[in-house]
């Protein structure tokens, strides 16, 4: 038999408008409906396990307090409507909260009853950077009762080119405390739940089942699949986004008829083959673009309104300013979402998606220090720049560049007899680098760990750092 489930109610069922059980009563039918989506529970049920008073339950055309109640025999093909009986429908405002969200109330698609639903929501954020700043501000603004906050990092000076979250002044803050501060600035009538900690497998469970849905704005491929792995099994919609230069992904993962992140990339890529952004940069203006994007398909969720982007890919690319739609499928054979899961429970992400190689904990290294005291003893290095020739532009060490990508081709250009030192911004695709010669038999290769933001920090404090 097929359950209804009213518009007030869909955010807590997943956003489905209907759910099919199998019951022969009643009373069956709603303990499914419940077991299936916990959230539904308190809605429904007083304490005392009785429904609510200002909920009646139909069955097909007749009001079940004058059947058997819970009771009630029911049979293939009957349905069941569950019709909340609050007068309008939503969530009281206050008048300083209906003044707030005028703009909002004279909409047919929102109304009081939609903006109560936007009250009543619990919408978590996982990171508060480039994409969590836009994200998080317009759903503070827009009225969302509870935004949960998931960060652990400092604010930087490079993250003011895009994260509009922050200000000069927050500079070496925490994350949490600065978001914290200006979304109560913004609206003081918010619930905002921070979490300080790094998404993992030991409690990114706990953290997710207490919000409706959760919206990515992750950064790494290890997170990503954490989040959406944890958001299919505690039932929850997943809004991903992405971002890169001058292009942007946007979908939402992890409702029950549609494909999950896992579907479109059932594994993650090579460590070290997709730059992040701090290597590859990004358009300072993309993450504002893609963020609010990523709020808009929270806040139709939220509102049960409109259509998702459940089974769709947005592709867009804000240097040629164009949108491309690409057509999901759920794979069957899915391991986390399919109709045979293998994955039931949280796995090592790191380990998943190459984070902790061997190899590279086998990497050679140098400190800044150490190089600093060969440099300045005459011994014979070659530095080795894996970076791109526009980062060669903005501070230097000297060295040959080879960017990590030519390094295939042109490693005849460098002398295996050498003592090499392989450096880049940070370490990470020098670290590379240095794994590649290795294993093309070059043995007097090392890593300088931190790369050249380290040797500007702790050597030369007068060279620009990016």
């Amino acid at each position: 038999m097929k359950i209804f489930i009213p518009a007030p109610l869909r955010q807590f069922a997943g956003t489905r408008s209907a759910v099919e059980v199998s019951a022969k009563t009643v009373g069956e039918a709603l303990g499914m409906l419940v077991a299936e989506h916990p959230d539904l529970k308190r809605h429904l049920y007083a304490e005392d396990g009785k429904l609510r008073a200002f909920i009646n339950v139909y069955l097909n055309d007749e009001d079940i307090r004058y059947l058997d109640k819970d009771a009630t025999l029911v049979e293939e093909g009957d349905t069941l409507s569950i019709v909340p009986s609050i007068a309008g429908g939503t969530i009281a405002l206050s008048q300083d909260e209906i003044l707030r969200y005028s703009r909002h109330l004279v909409m047919p698609e929102v109304g009081l009853e939609g903006q109560g639903r936007l009250k009543s929501s619990r919408i978590l954020c996982v990171g508060a950077g480039g994409l969590g700043s836009p994200l998080a501000l317009y759903l503070a603004a827009a009225g969302v009762g509870t935004i949960g906050i998931v960060d652990f990092d400092v604010v930087d000076a490079t993250n003011l080119q895009r994260q509009v979250l922050y200000s000069t002044a927050d500079v070496g803050r925490k994350k949490l405390d600065s978001a914290v501060e200006r979304l109560r600035g913004l609206n003081p009538f918010l619930e905002i739940r921070p979490f300080e900690t790094r998404l993992s497998s030991e409690n990114a469970l706990d953290i997710v089942r207490q919000f409706d849905l959760v919206v990515d704005g992750t950064d790494n491929f290890a997170t990503r699949y954490l989040v959406n792995d944890a958001c299919v099994l505690c039932e929850k919609p997943n809004v991903y986004g992405s971002i890169f230069r001058f292009e942007g992904q946007l979908s939402v993962f992890a409702l029950r008829e549609g494909p999950c992140y896992r579907c479109l990339h059932p594994e993650p890529p090579p460590p070290g083959l997709v730059p992040s952004c701090a290597e590859g940069g990004v358009l300072g203006i993309l993450p504002g673009l893609v963020g609010v994007m990523q709020a808009t398909e929270a806040l139709k969720l939220a509102l049960g309104r409109g259509e998702p982007l459940v089974g769709r890919l947005l592709l867009i690319d804000a240097l040629q300013m164009r949108f491309r739609e690409l057509r999901l499928r759920k794979d069957p054979n899915c391991p986390v979402c399919g109709s045979h899961p293998t994955i039931r429970r949280l796995i090592d992400y790191e380990q998943f998606c190459g984070s902790r190689s061997e190899a590279a904990t086998r990497i050679p290294e140098v400190s800044v220090e150490e190089l600093k005291l060969e440099l300045d003893a005459g011994r014979d290095l070659y530095l080795l720049d894996v970076r791109e020739p526009q980062e060669y532009q903005i501070c230097n060490l000297g060295g040959h560049l080879i960017p990590v990508g030519e390094l295939p081709r042109r490693m005849h250009e460098l002398d295996p007899s050498r003592d090499i030192v392989a450096h880049c911004r940070s370490g990470g695709r020098s670290a590379r680098a240095v794994e590649f010669l290795r294993r093309s038999g070059f043995g007097k290769v090392r890593n300088l760990v931190g790369g050249i933001r380290a040797w500007a920090e702790r050597i030369d404090r007068g060279m620009p750092r990016y």
